[in-house]
């Protein structure tokens, strides 16, 4: 992990809310961005934020999640996805995150991300009689 990942340290992000990003089920006139995707866009900005500041051989692995989906925003709008490293705990990286459209923030919370080794994953994977692609 290089020094340059500290507090403070942020990402922003700007998503179209495409047809992938949206709930279907209450019809074609509220087609909205979706929790499931709204997360998984912060974690991606997240790791995108982090990997930028780790060192060849490192990755990083979500291990918390915990985001409030505040308010709606329909199908076609962009969403701005702002993350910031809050703290470092040995390999723990805390992040606040927070998403916002055109009118509001529409979601906020704080992930943790894991920094690995990712040889030394792979062979802890191994040891336990897991492979890559294995399910």
């Amino acid at each position: 992990m290089k020094s340059t990942l500290k507090p403070g340290v942020e990402r922003i992000e700007e998503i179209t809310v495409d047809e992938s990003r949206v709930i279907e089920f209450l019809g074609r006139d509220m087609r909205l961005y979706s929790t499931p995707d709204m997360v998984n866009d912060i974690e991606y900005a997240c790791y995108r934020l982090i990997q930028s500041h780790l060192d060849d051989g490192e990755s990083s692995l979500g291990i918390h999640v915990g985001v409030d989906h505040l308010g709606p925003t329909p199908l076609g709008e962009t969403v701005k996805v702002r993350v910031r490293v809050d703290a470092i705990e040995d390999r723990k990286v805390f992040l606040n995150c927070e998403v916002h459209d055109a009118v509001a923030c529409v979601g906020q919370g704080r992930h943790v991300r894991f920094v690995i080794d990712i040889a030394r994953h792979a062979r802890r994977l191994a040891e336990r009689g897991g492979s890559p692609g294995r399910r």
